[in-house]
């Protein structure tokens, strides 16, 4: 007679995202990547489990108390916006960016706030601990932001006066060269952070640098406190070591990628010892009411680095953004369990820090005296985000057999697409011409109600006219030459009846809004919202002819 095979078979797990499979395989079946599959040990028999003793017994729902669950405003007013209000004690958040986008940065400032009940830290206490120790470091604490925003405010600008707000100290910049009021190269005033007030621990726990380089930020930044406290550790067992220690309300790590532990198999960063390191953090956050903040590295393709599983087990995703150039930084979230997913927060990175930008918009204007060809104004909304932007245009006679076609912060996929709408519906050619697009301040506009700002600026550069500088543009260009309508053009309209433009060219149907909107129709072709001219298209052709005869 046979005898039973009892060998258990062995086990194969993927490198990237965790999932496992009794035989091998060329390509993970969960996050279809290819040799990532490799062998990790015997494959082990499901057991049953029985039932055990309860933590606490099952309440009603509406029993439950939620006082210990509000949220607590960290004092950047701009992460404030994208959290929905402030951290939730005992919430887990994973914020994830390239490097050297700022994150370390940004939650040394958030660490430095929490510990003071999101009050500024004492610019002189800064300046005295900077003094102490050598550093020579430049002006911290609420000097460092007063530098930060020398061409701000310092306060919020409301109604007419956001329309001057920026440069020149806050005073009423007046109309500008372009005919709209600016709003300031400084992209508005700085916001006040605001907090409870009351001082707690927080937990500062680096795997990157040591507390040295830390302390040189915090100088740099302003960010000294007696409750903000500092570690320098890459062991968990030591990270749960200065946690029951400290016992911090908000405990910071930097970055999960870095932090390990000797109980299971595997290099640090690695998908089991990410997993094994974050169940601990979230079981920490949960038990003691700890806010945990991790930082995540990204891969080449823009991806959180480690298993999909990470996104899956925290409370919070956040992607901080921007371009490496420029001094614009953005952060939204991806996930949220506790707010809305589509709001978005804008900072300036400068070298005393980062400072929350309540009004972005005056960062992607350009201020002139007189209006030039090739540019045109759009807004885009960011979330829930109205932002106004400035495309421009540079059609040059080109030397090439192949003409060159440049863009910088635009799709290029887009711009070849209403290049050859122009070609081909307005008859405008352009196969001997090079043709560079560009956006203005470095921010990407992905938003297909870019189209008809860009079809107006290349239409612009080609015949040498310029269009109105009070005028702005938005619609989606599609491939039979039609303007089609983009949502949220109430508050496109909006925002830029707020910064002085007087002319705007939308799709038609736009403005069938519902009553008591307070867009009032004069005529059918033509609106006017608080002062605006709303001047409605169908096609890309009436679009060029109504653009171009506006005042």
């Amino acid at each position: 007679m046979a005898k039973a095979k009892t060998a258990a078979k062995a086990a194969y797990r993927c490198a990237e995202c965790g999932w496992q499979t009794s035989k091998w395989v060329g390509r993970c079946g969960e996050c279809q990547a290819w040799g990532s599959v490799t062998e990790a040990g015997s494959a082990t028999p499901a057991r049953v489990v029985t039932a055990g003793v309860v933590s606490s017994p099952a309440r009603p729902i509406g029993q439950v108390d939620v006082r210990s669950a509000q949220t607590r405003p960290t004092g950047l007013d701009e992460l404030d916006r994208v959290l929905g209000g402030g951290i939730v004690p005992g919430a887990v958040l994973l914020l994830a960016g390239e490097p050297g986008i700022g994150k370390s940065t940004l939650l040394l400032e958030v660490a430095a706030l929490a510990s003071t009940g999101g009050v500024p830290p004492n610019a002189d206490a800064a300046r005295g601990a900077a003094t102490a120790s050598g550093s020579g470091a430049g002006p911290p604490g609420d000097a460092a932001r007063s530098a930060a925003t020398a061409n701000g405010s310092g306060a919020r600008p409301t109604g007419d006066s956001a329309r001057g707000a920026g440069s020149g100290g806050g005073t009423e910049a007046g109309p500008t060269g372009n005919g709209v009021r600016g709003s300031g190269s400084g992209g508005g005033s700085e916001a006040r952070p605001t907090g409870d007030g009351v001082r707690r621990p927080v937990l500062y726990v680096t795997g990157e640098e040591s507390a040295e380089q830390v302390r040189l930020r915090a100088d740099r930044v302003g960010a000294i406190t007696d409750d903000l406290y500092l570690a320098a550790e890459t062991e968990l067992s030591a990270v749960l070591g200065h946690v029951e220690a400290v016992e911090p309300a908000l405990l910071v790590v930097d970055s999960i990628q870095t932090i390990g532990t000797s109980e299971v198999d595997g290099a640090p960063g690695g998908v089991t010892q990410i997993r094994e390191v974050a169940a601990n953090l979230i079981r920490v956050a949960k038990e003691r009411g700890v806010t945990v903040v991790l930082v995540g590295h990204v891969t080449k393709e823009g991806a959180i680095a480690g298993p999909r599983l990470l996104e899956h087990l925290v409370d919070v995703v956040l992607y901080f953004e921007g371009d490496r150039h420029s001094r614009l930084r953005m952060i939204r979230a991806v996930k949220n369990r506790y707010g809305p997913t589509d709001e978005l927060g804008c900072f300036d990175l400068s070298e005393v820090g980062i400072v929350g930008l309540p009004d972005p918009s005056g960062l992607f204007l350009t201020r002139r005296e007189e209006p030039v060809p090739g540019t045109c104004v759009t807004v885009t909304l960011e979330g829930r985000r109205p932002l106004v932007a400035e495309v421009q245009a540079l059609v040059a006679k080109s030397h090439l057999p192949s003409p060159r076609r440049a863009s910088s912060g635009l799709d290029t996929s887009r711009v070849a697409m209403v290049l050859a709408v122009l070609a081909q519906r307005c008859k405008i050619s352009m196969h001997e011409q090079d043709v560079y697009v560009s956006t203005v301040g470095g921010v990407r506009l992905s938003e297909t109600s870019v189209d008809l700002a860009l079809a107006l600026a290349v239409a612009g550069s080609t015949v040498e006219q310029a269009l109105s500088g009070s005028l702005i543009a938005l619609g989606e260009v599609g491939l039979a030459g039609e303007v089609r309508v983009v949502p949220g053009v109430q508050r496109r309209l909006a925002e830029a009846a707020r910064l002085g433009f007087k002319h705007a060219v939308v799709p038609r149907g736009s403005l069938e809004l519902a009553d008591g909107s307070p867009l009032r129709r004069a005529d059918p072709q033509l609106s006017s919202y608080e002062g605006m001219k709303v001047m409605e298209v169908d096609s890309l052709q009436q679009a060029l002819q109504v653009s171009f005869t506006a005042p």
